[in-house]
Protein backbone atom coordinates (compact mmCIF):
# COMPACT_ATOMS: atom_id res chain seq x y z
CA UNK A 1 0.00 0.00 0.00
CA UNK A 2 0.81 3.72 -0.63
CA UNK A 3 1.57 6.25 1.94
CA UNK A 4 -1.96 8.34 1.89
CA UNK A 5 -4.00 5.31 1.28
CA UNK A 6 -6.97 4.66 3.03
CA UNK A 7 -7.70 1.15 3.44
CA UNK A 8 -11.08 -0.70 4.92
CA UNK A 9 -13.58 -3.29 5.44
CA UNK A 10 -16.75 -2.67 4.99
CA UNK A 11 -20.08 -4.38 4.37
CA UNK A 12 -21.10 -4.22 0.30
CA UNK A 13 -23.67 -1.30 -0.22
CA UNK A 14 -25.28 -0.91 -3.47
CA UNK A 15 -23.18 1.48 -5.00
CA UNK A 16 -20.10 -0.90 -4.60
CA UNK A 17 -22.14 -3.37 -6.76
CA UNK A 18 -21.09 -1.59 -10.13
CA UNK A 19 -17.27 -1.72 -9.73
CA UNK A 20 -17.69 -5.02 -8.15
CA UNK A 21 -19.16 -6.38 -10.80
CA UNK A 22 -15.78 -5.41 -13.24
CA UNK A 23 -13.51 -7.21 -11.27
CA UNK A 24 -11.60 -9.59 -13.42
CA UNK A 25 -9.50 -12.13 -12.87
CA UNK A 26 -6.60 -14.43 -14.81
CA UNK A 27 -7.70 -17.70 -15.58
CA UNK A 28 -4.44 -19.06 -12.79
CA UNK A 29 -6.37 -17.34 -10.21
CA UNK A 30 -9.93 -17.29 -11.30
CA UNK A 31 -10.09 -21.36 -10.89
CA UNK A 32 -9.23 -20.64 -7.22
CA UNK A 33 -11.98 -18.45 -6.15
CA UNK A 34 -15.20 -16.89 -7.19
CA UNK A 35 -15.30 -13.08 -8.82
CA UNK A 36 -17.81 -10.99 -6.71
CA UNK A 37 -20.35 -10.66 -9.28
CA UNK A 38 -21.42 -14.52 -8.74
CA UNK A 39 -21.69 -14.02 -5.35
CA UNK A 40 -24.43 -11.09 -5.32
CA UNK A 41 -27.30 -13.01 -4.14
CA UNK A 42 -26.47 -14.14 -0.40
CA UNK A 43 -28.53 -16.35 1.99
CA UNK A 44 -28.84 -15.52 5.96
CA UNK A 45 -25.90 -15.57 7.45
CA UNK A 46 -23.63 -14.79 4.52
CA UNK A 47 -21.67 -11.36 4.55
CA UNK A 48 -20.13 -9.71 1.59
CA UNK A 49 -17.38 -7.11 2.80
CA UNK A 50 -15.96 -5.27 0.44
CA UNK A 51 -11.97 -3.78 0.27
CA UNK A 52 -11.96 -0.01 0.12
CA UNK A 53 -9.30 2.12 -1.53
CA UNK A 54 -9.58 5.69 -0.56
CA UNK A 55 -13.99 4.64 -0.74
CA UNK A 56 -13.23 2.40 -4.08
CA UNK A 57 -13.39 -1.19 -4.04
CA UNK A 58 -10.59 -3.08 -4.44
CA UNK A 59 -11.14 -6.13 -3.26
CA UNK A 60 -13.93 -8.63 -1.99
CA UNK A 61 -14.51 -11.79 0.22
CA UNK A 62 -17.72 -13.16 2.32
CA UNK A 63 -17.67 -14.09 5.43
CA UNK A 64 -20.18 -17.13 6.69
CA UNK A 65 -21.98 -17.98 10.01
CA UNK A 66 -24.10 -20.24 8.14
CA UNK A 67 -24.45 -24.22 8.91
CA UNK A 68 -21.40 -24.47 5.81
CA UNK A 69 -18.73 -23.39 9.06
CA UNK A 70 -19.36 -26.90 10.68
CA UNK A 71 -17.12 -28.08 7.80
CA UNK A 72 -14.23 -26.58 8.76
CA UNK A 73 -14.47 -26.66 12.50
CA UNK A 74 -16.66 -27.95 15.28
CA UNK A 75 -15.87 -24.10 17.22
CA UNK A 76 -19.44 -22.91 17.21
CA UNK A 77 -18.24 -19.29 17.32
CA UNK A 78 -16.68 -19.88 14.19
CA UNK A 79 -16.79 -17.78 10.62
CA UNK A 80 -16.13 -19.16 7.80
CA UNK A 81 -14.22 -16.66 4.80
CA UNK A 82 -14.40 -17.75 1.48
CA UNK A 83 -14.31 -16.26 -2.06
CA UNK A 84 -10.87 -13.63 -1.51
CA UNK A 85 -10.37 -11.64 -4.39
CA UNK A 86 -8.50 -8.37 -5.47
CA UNK A 87 -9.36 -7.10 -9.11
CA UNK A 88 -6.62 -7.93 -11.12
CA UNK A 89 -6.25 -4.08 -11.87
CA UNK A 90 -5.16 -3.27 -8.27
CA UNK A 91 -3.16 -6.75 -7.14
CA UNK A 92 0.49 -6.29 -6.38
CA UNK A 93 -0.05 -3.41 -3.71
CA UNK A 94 -0.50 -5.28 -0.80
CA UNK A 95 -4.11 -4.94 -0.83
CA UNK A 96 -4.83 -8.14 0.39
CA UNK A 97 -2.52 -8.14 3.05
CA UNK A 98 -3.39 -5.04 4.43
CA UNK A 99 -7.31 -6.60 4.34
CA UNK A 100 -6.46 -9.52 6.10
CA UNK A 101 -4.17 -7.60 8.90
CA UNK A 102 -7.72 -5.78 9.22
CA UNK A 103 -9.72 -8.72 9.45
CA UNK A 104 -9.63 -9.60 13.44
CA UNK A 105 -10.15 -5.97 14.05
CA UNK A 106 -13.57 -5.84 11.78
CA UNK A 107 -14.54 -9.42 13.03
CA UNK A 108 -14.58 -8.13 16.45
CA UNK A 109 -15.94 -5.24 16.33
CA UNK A 110 -18.60 -6.09 14.21
CA UNK A 111 -19.34 -9.61 14.86
CA UNK A 112 -19.84 -10.52 18.95
CA UNK A 113 -18.45 -13.96 20.45
CA UNK A 114 -16.49 -14.78 17.31
CA UNK A 115 -13.14 -16.02 18.05
CA UNK A 116 -12.08 -17.60 15.07
CA UNK A 117 -12.08 -17.23 11.35
CA UNK A 118 -11.52 -20.37 9.31
CA UNK A 119 -11.32 -20.96 5.91
CA UNK A 120 -10.22 -23.20 2.82
CA UNK A 121 -7.02 -23.04 0.51
CA UNK A 122 -6.05 -25.05 -2.53
CA UNK A 123 -3.08 -26.92 -2.05
CA UNK A 124 -1.83 -25.57 -4.84
CA UNK A 125 -2.42 -21.73 -4.93
CA UNK A 126 0.81 -21.18 -2.99
CA UNK A 127 0.58 -17.44 -3.00
CA UNK A 128 -2.57 -17.08 -0.85
CA UNK A 129 -1.26 -19.94 1.50
CA UNK A 130 1.64 -17.49 1.95
CA UNK A 131 -0.35 -14.49 2.20
CA UNK A 132 -2.89 -16.25 4.57
CA UNK A 133 0.19 -17.56 6.78
CA UNK A 134 2.00 -14.22 6.73
CA UNK A 135 -1.01 -12.54 8.54
CA UNK A 136 -1.44 -15.29 11.34
CA UNK A 137 -3.24 -18.21 9.92
CA UNK A 138 -2.33 -20.95 10.87
CA UNK A 139 -2.48 -25.09 9.17
CA UNK A 140 -4.83 -26.44 11.11
CA UNK A 141 -4.04 -29.89 9.50
CA UNK A 142 -6.67 -30.67 8.55
CA UNK A 143 -7.69 -31.16 5.10
CA UNK A 144 -10.67 -31.53 2.97
CA UNK A 145 -11.14 -32.16 -0.77
CA UNK A 146 -12.54 -29.26 -3.37
CA UNK A 147 -13.89 -29.05 -6.39
CA UNK A 148 -10.11 -28.66 -8.08
CA UNK A 149 -8.41 -30.73 -5.33
CA UNK A 150 -7.16 -30.81 -1.90
CA UNK A 151 -7.74 -28.36 0.49
CA UNK A 152 -5.50 -26.98 3.49
CA UNK A 153 -7.74 -25.90 6.26
CA UNK A 154 -6.08 -22.57 8.07
CA UNK A 155 -7.42 -20.59 11.47
CA UNK A 156 -6.70 -17.19 12.60
CA UNK A 157 -7.35 -16.90 16.34
CA UNK A 158 -9.77 -14.15 17.26
CA UNK A 159 -8.78 -12.76 20.67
Amino acid sequence: MNHGEDMQLAFVKDEHIELLEKFELPEAQAQFTALPEELMNVSEGQYRIVILVNQEPVGFFLLHTTNRVCEYTTNPKAMLLTALSVDYKQQGKGYAKQAMLELETFVTSTFENIDEVVLAVNHKNLPAQNLYQSVGFKDTGRRKVGKIGEQLILDLTIE
